[in-house]
């Protein structure tokens, strides 16, 4: 094969980024079905970012998170709602509660560590040089939590399709 191969007229790596966001639709949409209690070990990290279209979270944490944000649903959220293009939880954050908006579009990573899972989504061009930042803190065990990793051979699935320039 040759480097010549024309790019493809269909969007595949847009529709591949959309399938696996609805998983992550679908997963939380079971958990509100539910009232909100997660099965067994279940809990999730989801990242997202924060300046994002349709993201809705308090200034205070917008400041603190300019760029992307770690939440964790295990412990203390409530009135998880579910819709076709985004999700809504209430959360703590330093003891303050706080209903975030967050569209699906928006999150580049879902963890669950209970059973080594894991999605990461493709960033697109502006995002391909992502800042550090610390996690929220809202209702996470604590520090001494184990954090999901790839490197070991785990269900984490990571697509990037690179684009021809």
């Amino acid at each position: 094969m040759t480097d010549d191969t024309p790019d493809s007229l269909i969007p595949y790596d847009e529709i591949v980024q959309e399938a696996l966001r609805a998983v992550v639709g679908r997963v939380l949409g079971q958990v509100a079905s539910t009232g909100g209690s997660l099965p067994g070990n279940h809990h999730f990290y989801i990242t997202f970012k924060t300046q994002a279209p349709g993201v809705d979270i308090p200034a205070h944490l917008k400041t603190r998170f300019p760029d992307e944000m770690t939440i964790v649903l295990q412990n203390k959220f409530w009135d998880l709602n579910v819709g076709e293009d985004h999700f809504s939880v209430g959360l703590t954050f330093n003891q303050v509660p706080a209903i975030l908006v967050i569209p699906f579009g928006a999150i580049t990573a879902f963890v669950d560590p209970a059973v080594d899972f894991g999605l990461q989504f493709q960033a697109t061009v502006e995002d391909l040089e992502p800042e550090l930042h610390d996690q929220a803190e809202n209702d996470s065990p604590g520090s001494d939590a184990p954090i999901a990793t790839s490197e070991d051979g785990s269900n984490v699935v990571t697509v990037d399709f690179g684009r021809k320039k």
